[in-house]
């Protein structure tokens, strides 16, 4: 599968995920996934959105377990390609928080709650993408 067309099943995934077709979500995101990792490795930022979106979509559907592992992955990942306080990696705290409070991990969303608050009270350490200038 071409790079462009892990893109579309990657927008599929979004589409069907909005729609309610979580299964279909499901194989679209799996399809960019594994089209993602063979293209760029699994530590890149596309392949690394995947994820992120693949987590959302497993918490949606009750998958709490495997939600929680591939968070961890998309948040490891994350910090090493943009660092902690980036706001994708933010982000990603943010959604493992609510997954620790739908799970009952109660003292783990603090931890990731205060994490996400105390970067945004430093908006000087929250980082954004900038593309380069040409």
């Amino acid at each position: 599968m071409e790079r462009d067309t892990s893109w579309v099943c990657n927008s599929f995934g979004n589409l069907y995920s909005n729609q309610g077709k979580l299964n279909k979500a499901e194989e679209m995101y799996q399809q960019a996934l594994q089209s993602f990792e063979k293209a760029f490795g699994p530590d890149h930022t596309s392949t690394l959105s995947t994820v992120n979106n693949l987590s959302n979509l497993y918490g949606s559907q009750g998958k709490l377990k495997e939600a929680e592992e591939i968070y961890q992955r998309a948040l490891q990942g994350q910090e090493k390609a943009f660092g902690p306080n980036y706001t994708l990696t933010l982000s990603i705290v943010n959604n493992l928080g609510t997954l620790y409070i739908i799970q009952g991990k109660l003292k783990e969303a603090e931890e990731m709650y205060q994490r996400a608050l105390q970067a945004g009270r430093r908006p000087s350490d929250v980082t954004t993408y900038r593309p380069p200038a040409r």
